[in-house]
Order: C-alpha cells, then sequence, then structure tokens
C-alpha cells in the first residue's frame, strides 16, 4: 500500500457507540471440553465463568485456537500462548512455525536469509551439525524439512555435515525410529556419493536426551551435550541403524527413552564432536523442547551443568524459539511480518491501552498481540505493567500464582477511568497445567476466576465492556486419551498425565452493562477463531474493522 491512500483512521460502527471501557481477558491454557475429573476447569470452583456460559446464548461462544484458525499447518497442530496473541492481536491468519519453515524451504529464501548467511560463513573451515528430532510427526520437526535442508546446505557449499538425532515414539508410533534413520543413512550416502562428508553423530530418545522442557531436568540436556559437543557417551556404534536397533534390545527401553550413543570410526573416535569453527543448526521449528538446548550453545554465562568446552561456534535455529529472550539470536526462517495489528489502530484512533500481566505471559499481552513487536506504539497513549512470576520454584507450588496482582492492577487501571481498553493475561490454567498437577491445576482455575470476577466486577461500576477469551487449551484435560477419548494407561494401569496444550476450542463471552441492547453472536461464522476476535472488539470500541481482518463475531439486531 502506498502510504497516499492508507490511513490509520477507522470508520465509525454505524450501531455502536464509542466512549466504552473495554476489558480484554485472556484466560491461558482455557479451553472446553467434557466435564470430567480431569477437566481441572469443571472440577474448580468457577462462578464467574460459569455464570457466562449460564448466560445470554448469544453471549457466549466457542472459537477454535489451534491449527489452520492460528496460522499452523494441519488441524493436528495444537495451538500455544504465541501463536494464540498473535491472531488475537493481528485480526488476520499468518503462517506460523511449521509452515513458515515449508514456504521458506519451497522459495530457497531460507538461503537468502540472515541466519543461513551467518552459519555459512564455517562452511569452508567447519563441520555443519543439524540436532533435531528424526520423525515425519509435524509436532515438533519433520524428517522432509530435513531432508531439503541437507540437499540446500551441501548445495550452499556445506562440505562436511554432522546429524545429531534424537528419536521420537511420542508423536509416531515407537519402533519407527529404524526407518527414519535407515532413510536418513540413505540420503547421506548419495550426499557422500557427491563428495559430500556427511554421516549421523550421535543419537539418543527425545525424552531422555536433549528435548526438555521448562527447566524441568537439565540432566536431559546434559546428556545431549556430551553426545553432540564432547563426543562422549556410554554407548559407541558405528553405524546410527545398528545402535538404534540395538539399543532398542534393552529391557523397558523405547523410542522417547532410547540412552545416548556416538558414532565412532575403526579406530573408536567420535566422527562428529562440535569444535570451535563449527556451525550449528538445531532444526526443529516448534520451541518449547529446544529453549534449554539453546541456552546452552549460545549463553557465554552458563550454571546449569558442567559444559566442560564450550566452543566457538556460529550457532541458528531453525526458527527464533523465545521472542522475549530473543533466543536464539540467529535462525534461519524470520517469524511473520505482522503488521497494521488492532493495538496499533486503536491507539490512532484514540483508544487509551493498559496491558497487564505476570513476567510469563506480559510478553504475550504486548509483543505477541501487537505483532511480534516491542515497546509503545505511543507512549502517551499506553500503558504496560508487568509483575514479577515467581521464581525458582514450579508454577504447581503456588498455584494461584499473580492472578490477584493483575487482577487488582486491571481494576484500578479501569475505576481510574484514565484507559478505553484493559487487556490482561491471566496465566494460571496454562503453566500450573504444564506441571501435570491436577490437585494444583484446579487451585489455579479458581484463582482465574476469581481474577476475572475482580475485573468484571470494575467493569459493572464504570457501565463497560467485556471481553472474556482464552489463547488454547490446557487445563481442561490433563489425561492422555485413546482413539476412543477414554484415558490412557501406561503398563502399570496408572493414566497418563497429559501436561501439554490441547485440541480443543475456546471461550470467548461479552456482557457488560456498556453492551448495547441488541448485540449478540452471530450465526453465520461457525468456524470462527481467535482471530475474529480482533474486530469483536474494535466493534465494541464503536469502530469497524479494516476491511482485510477477519470477520467479526458480533452483530447488532434491532429490536
Amino acid at each position: 500500500m502506498g502510504s497516499s491512500e492508507f490511513s490509520w483512521k477507522l470508520a465509525d460502527h454505524p450501531k455502536l457507540p464509542k466512549g466504552k471501557t473495554v476489558a480484554v481477558v485472556v484466560l491461558d491454557g482455557w479451553g472446553e471440553a467434557n466435564p470430567d475429573k480431569y477437566n481441572c476447569i469443571h472440577v474448580a470452583e468457577t462462578p464467574a465463568m460459569d455464570s457466562l456460559k449460564k448466560g445470554a446464548p448469544d453471549r457466549w461462544r466457542l472459537v477454535r485456537a489451534h491449527g489452520t484458525a492460528v496460522g499452523l499447518p494441519t488441524e493436528d497442530d495444537m495451538g500455544n500462548s504465541e501463536v494464540g496473541h498473535n491472531a488475537l492481536g493481528a485480526g488476520r491468519i499468518y503462517a506460523q512455525g511449521a509452515k513458515l519453515v515449508d514456504l521458506a524451504l519451497a522459495s530457497g529464501k531460507i538461503y537468502e536469509g540472515e541466519g543461513f548467511k551467518y552459519i555459512k560463513e564455517c562452511f569452508d573451515q567447519g563441520t555443519l551439525h543439524l540436532i533435531g528430532l528424526l520423525s515425519d510427526g509435524g509436532v515438533h520437526s519433520r524428517l522432509d524439512q530435513l531432508q531439503l535442508l541437507l540437499k540446500g546446505a551441501s548445495e550452499n557449499g556445506a562440505k562436511r555435515i554432522r546429524v545429531h538425532v534424537l528419536t521420537d515414539g511420542r508423536d509416531v508410533l515407537d519402533g519407527s525410529s529404524v526407518g527414519f534413520v535407515e532413510t536418513l543413512e540413505n540420503d547421506l550416502l548419495k550426499l557422500r556419493e557427491k563428495g559430500v562428508d556427511a554421516q549421523i553423530a550421535s543419537g539418543g530418545g527425545r525424552m531422555y536426551v536433549t528435548m526438555d522442557r521448562y527447566e524441568n531436568d537439565w540432566g536431559v540436556v546434559k546428556r545431549g551435550w556430551d553426545a553432540q559437543v564432547l563426543g562422549e557417551a556410554p554407548h559407541k556404534f558405528q553405524s546410527a541403524v545398528e545402535a538404534v536397533k540395538k539399543l532398542r534390545e534393552v529391557p523397558k527401553a523405547n523410542d522417547q527413552y532410547l540412552a545416548p550413543f556416538v558414532i565412532v570410526d575403526e579406530s573408536g573416535k567420535a566422527v562428529g564432536p562440535i569444535v570451535d569453527g563449527d556451525a550449528v543448526v538445531t532444526f526443529n521449528f516448534r520451541a518449547d523442547r529446544m529453549v534449554m538446548l539453546a541456552k546452552a550453545l549460545e549463553y557465554e554465562d552458563f550454571d546449569k551443568f558442567d559444559r566442560v568446552r564450550f566452543p566457538k561456534i556460529q550457532y541458528a535455529g531453525m526458527l527464533q524459539y523465545d521472542g522475549e529472550l530473543k533466543l536464539p539470536s540467529h535462525y534461519l526462517v524470520s517469524p511473520p511480518e505482522i503488521e497494521r495489528t488492532s493495538g496499533e489502530y486503536l491507539v490512532h484512533n484514540g483508544i487509551r491501552t493498559f496491558a497487564c500481566s505476570e513476567t510469563v505471559k506480559f510478553g504475550h499481552v504486548t509483543f505477541f498481540w501487537n505483532g511480534n513487536r516491542s515497546g509503545y506504539f505511543d507512549p502517551s497513549m499506553e500503558e504496560y505493567v508487568e509483575i514479577p512470576s515467581d521464581a525458582g520454584i514450579t508454577f504447581n507450588v503456588k498455584p494461584k500464582m499473580k492472578a490477584v496482582e493483575i487482577a487488582e492492577k486491571a481494576r484500578d487501571a479501569i475505576l481510574s477511568r484514565k484507559f478505553d481498553q484493559v487487556r490482561v493475561n491471566l496465566p494460571n490454567g496454562d503453566m500450573v497445567g504444564h506441571t501435570g498437577d491436577i490437585e494444583a491445576t484446579v487451585v489455579a482455575c479458581k484463582a482465574a476466576d476469581d481474577a476475572v470476577k475482580m475485573i468484571l466486577d470494575a467493569i459493572e461500576q464504570v457501565g463497560g465492556i467485556y471481553v472474556v477469551t482464552a489463547d488454547h487449551g490446557n487445563a481442561e484435560d490433563m489425561v492422555k486419551r485413546n482413539k476412543s477419548g477414554q484415558p490412557q494407561l501406561d503398563k502399570n494401569g496408572d493414566i497418563q498425565i497429559l501436561t501439554s496444550h490441547t485440541l480443543q476450542p475456546v471461550p470467548v463471552a461479552i456482557g457488560g452493562p456498556g453492551l448495547a441492547p441488541g448485540v449478540g453472536f452471530r450465526k453465520d461464522v461457525p468456524n470462527g477463531g481467535l482471530a475474529n476476535i480482533a474486530a469483536t472488539v474494535m466493534n465494541l470500541h464503536g469502530f469497524e474493522a479494516p476491511s482485510d481482518y477477519e470477520p467479526t463475531l458480533i452483530e447488532v439486531v434491532d429490536n
């Protein structure tokens, strides 16, 4: 768009008034699922959220928060907080995660980017190491992306390549690792025939080697470091296929928990430790199980385990895994370029904005909401408040987290009448849900509900409007399920706890004394998703959304 014809000015909504205070509440990890004892939202006392659901039927509905609704490739891709807040704030669906990587590989753009140029500096003298999950599961990585990257890197000058494989068995069938390793070995053989020194250097099972998350167990990352960087592991083999087959024969072994191994030459020397001058790429596109390794590879100052050696390498992630930490600082595929977000439009149209959460989700309700952009659009119109999260404990220890403090800040902002929009994220359902502690997650859900009540009470006092929603599911289903939806049992007959996000839809509720009579959810957007909420919020501020936004969820029916 040429700057001449572009204007930030939004058209007035023909039927909805301006000037109402709008509270936008995002419950993190709060989906909608069948009521049972593993649905912590159902088990918890949640009178505020219950009353929204039982209220006017045209003021409560569900929206999609996973898969294509948030820019992910398939309906099997669970949502996450980053893509969820991108969609909520941007009002349009941008390609995310694996889809971004697919586009960058297909167009060849990946090889022209800053990240690839950075690792390419090492190709002349050093080795290119690729570390990641070897699987076609599509949750954390995909085999076909690794295959394209191997081909592209070798065509772009990589002469010596080492692959450090992590076996899956979690997103794909246990035992499938053997076939994936055979496929990879075949590809590497073809590269060797073309004069590229390419081979597998190490391996291990994803849950035992490298792919821990949320700083649960640094020992997992250390086992990977020892094999990948130091070239040391309890098991040594000359062939990766043999390694996986043999290690799977150990009693109770499976792909997820395969012991770490290194590949050695005839003299017993590791074929691919990571040394000064090498380039490293972690090829997973999903962030949560790469962040810890990224810290070990990137941070000079590091005390989580003894690295023994900290090689001077050039490291890039497939994507940037943490937008808040800016980690890693180099990456092969850039995040989507999101422009003209609802927050920026509203500030340009006089909407004074207050946003608040605690540390773990503060970036979501600001940076990700605003299209992966730091800071204020206009400091005179906005105030963002971060409440420090509890540090040094897992969140199930204090499951109430900072819900009360966030709600108090929101309440005070609403009652001050200094702001037109007051936006918060309540992290409890997600952060405590990730610990897998069901009792604590029930406490967490009640705490979030108490916070919602405090905010709604304040809206009541100023004659305002509320929009209550969520970014993805988590706390509403805490157990793994089989194909028929029954809880899945492990070998000992115990239920298997689900700590991840889900594929469930999330609620969105509107109301408050400032909501014009006749406003309700439309019936003609049945597949609405998070991105539809931006236009909805703009309407409630009295504006029409830009024409390219996903359509609003509400209509005004003349009584």
